[in-house]
């Protein structure tokens, strides 16, 4: 509205100083009248029926050079850019010298619409001119600064790139505003903020054959009729929600984080995160880990780098959350940090700022990606088009790690925001992330047990994400692709499971499934250490043994009387006798590195058995693998 405002108000100055022909006390009285009134209808916000009165000025005078002016500054509010560009160059064409003054607006429609060498040659003429005002050439200045950073990111990007946002269509999208989307990992539920007059509300929806249903506002106990919920994350599972509420009674600022836990009758009613999350300030827009164990979000508590900044928090064991931690100055700056999305990945961040190099004063998407230690990587801007002149709001990725949602007021829009997916460009992807559902239960009695889920890096020992089944047992892990991950399930009075997944090379979307039966601690049970490695014919442990050696050593830690046998096994290639001396060195392997690590000799016992009691068929490769087994026995209480 500025701008146009702006606009009209230019026309009513003189510029008989400059050596021109057009003078605005000589336009014709019917087109100036009409002129006059579409200014009336733009200050109401009302810029087609403002378009279609300067039309009609034009019509009548079509040198009327303030009337293509004014309809360059309205097409630029509407961010119809293509159209503010062509009506600006008419008016210059007209005449440059009356014009000159507005290269600035002219320059910021022609970034609106991706002609950034052609925006910075006009700055570069605007500031040509000698008497502008400190505040034109300030705001001249900025844009130059801008529209160099979009020229020197059109280099380095793929020419090959398509930006084609698909609508998500009216089962999603309305006439009312709709943005903040989120989805479960299996991609089969959407959730949104839908903004109907000054309310805001949460609705969902589910995806049935890759058709998305019609919205409904969340059943449960979420929406309010006086307050307003949004700005939501959900919970890979789907069984938490985090939003914002503004001004609800009891909270602590004009904005807090509250949470919802899904249950059979629908969200149940909301819970304020508490004091160690909340402040007395603004805290907004969650971000929730695959684990569940950190919370990112945007806050003006004090103790930041500027207005907004990006914080966490930590979860412990017992669910309760740490205070919150600055994400520090490689991500925060003296602008505004906000909507914070960390992908499926637990790696690459998400976010938004207007304090990072970017293509306008409005913020910017940006991307960086989590470094050994818990640093994070210098943030990387998205480009364009992803990102424009215009304010780009939030961003969501899918576990693919090339399909985005996102919401934006496009010439498609049923009404304001609507929300709208895309492929991500290559360069800013995260990692493509599968996943593990699945049920822990007591081998004995079938019966769902609790425990602990842990996910460890192969190569580098590092735990990926630890996270805690229901009350039932079921969970849900991710897995980027990229790399092999160590899968430890634990619970104390109970044998931990081991197994390892292989996603180093890229694999087609796909759900790992898996019911896991833990074995109570008694004489005889026994669990096979599948985190075991070996080279071949060799009885030296190889590095990726760290996870299953640690975690036989906490188990002997949290049972100081329990004694333990490790078996070794081989598969049927070889002779009798070379497979038992391979077998008994490989278990001895484990004994010796366990002892060396404070458990007593005593506890332990080794025992080779070659290719005796077969799990799997010897005349595959498949099977052979699984014949090379480590077990470990419980011999003692």
């Amino acid at each position: 509205m500025k701008k146009v405002l702006l606009l009209f108000c230019f026309c009513v100055l003189a510029f008989s100083s400059f050596s021109q022909w057009y003078d605005p006390d000589k336009v014709n009285k019917k087109a100036s009248a009409l002129f006059n009134l579409a200014y009336t209808r733009a200050q109401n916000g009302e810029f087609d029926r403002a378009i279609t009165l300067l039309n009609d000025a034009v019509k009548i005078d079509p040198r009327f050079v303030d009337a293509y002016l004014s309809l360059g500054g309205v097409h630029g509010e509407m961010k119809k850019y293509e159209d503010a560009v062509k009506d600006f160059e008419q008016a210059m064409q007209l005449d440059s010298v009356y014009s000159k003054y507005y290269l600035l607006p002219y320059s910021i429609d022609l970034a609106g619409a991706g002609r950034f060498d052609d925006a910075l040659r006009s700055i570069n003429r605007f500031l040509e001119i000698p008497d502008l005002n400190p505040r034109s050439r300030k705001s001249g200045e900025f844009r130059k600064k801008t529209f160099e950073f979009a020229v020197s990111m059109e280099k380095k990007s793929d020419k090959n790139y398509v930006f084609a946002p698909v609508n998500l269509g009216d089962s999603i999208n309305t006439v009312n505003l709709e943005y903040f989307p989120a989805l479960t990992i299996d991609g089969k539920k959407l959730f949104f903020t839908r903004r109907i007059g000054n309310n805001e509300d949460l609705y969902e929806s589910t995806n049935e054959n890759g058709v998305w249903r019609k919205a409904i506002p969340l059943p449960g106990n979420i929406n309010t009729p006086n307050f307003n919920e949004g700005a939501e994350i959900i919970s890979q599972d789907g069984k938490w929600l985090l939003f914002t509420g503004c001004n609800f009674p009891g909270g602590f600022g004009s904005c807090d984080l509250y949470i919802s836990y899904l249950t059979r009758t629908g969200w149940s009613r909301p819970e304020n995160l508490g004091r160690n999350v909340n402040s007395e300030y603004w805290e907004s827009t969650p971000s929730l880990s695959p684990d569940k164990r950190d919370l990112y979000f945007s806050s003006n508590m004090p103790g930041g780098y500027g207005g907004k900044d990006i914080w966490v928090c930590h979860r412990d064991y017992n669910g309760n959350w740490s205070e919150p931690e600055n994400l520090g100055p490689d991500i925060n700056t003296a602008g505004d940090e906000s909507t914070p999305f960390i992908h499926a990945d637990n790696q690459t961040l998400y976010f938004n700022s207007t304090g990072h190099p970017g293509y306008s004063d409005e913020p910017d998407i940006f991307v960086s990606h989590k470094l050994p230690g818990g640093k994070w990587s210098t943030p990387q801007n998205l480009g364009y088009p992803v990102n424009t002149i215009d304010d780009e709001g939030s961003l969501f990725i899918a576990a693919d790690g090339h399909t985005a949602f996102y919401s934006s007021d496009r010439a498609d829009s049923k009404g304001g925001l609507d929300i709208y997916t895309f492929q991500l460009p290559q360069d800013v992807r995260p990692l493509q992330t599968l996943w593990v559902k699945g049920n822990v239960f007591d081998k004995k009695t079938n019966e769902g047990l609790p425990s602990a889920v842990i996910l460890t890096d192969l190569k580098t020992g590092d735990t990926v994400s630890r996270i805690q089944t229901d009350e039932d047992g079921e969970f849900l892990v991710t897995l980027p692709v990229g790399k092999d991950y160590a899968f430890t399930v634990k619970r104390k009075g109970y044998l931990f499971f081991s197994a390892n997944y292989d996603v180093s090379k890229t694999l087609p979307d796909e759900t790992f499934t898996a019911r896991i039966g833990l074995q109570p601690i008694e004489i005889n049970a026994s669990v096979i250490l599948k985190n075991i490695f070996f080279d071949t014919r060799k009885t030296d442990l190889k590095p990726e043994s760290v996870s299953d050696l640690n975690n036989v050593i906490s188990l002997m830690n949290e049972n100081p009387t329990m004694k333990v046998e490790i078996i070794g096994y081989t598969d049927s290639i070889g002779t009798v006798a070379d497979n038992l001396k391979l077998s008994q060195g490989r278990a001895m392997s484990v004994v010796n590195f366990l002892i060396s690590k404070g458990i007593s000799r005593d506890r332990l016992k080794y025992t080779g058995k070659g290719k005796a009691d077969p799990i799997a068929d010897n005349s595959t490769e498949e099977g052979r693998a699984l014949n090379r087994r480590t077990e470990l026995k419980v011999i003692g209480k």
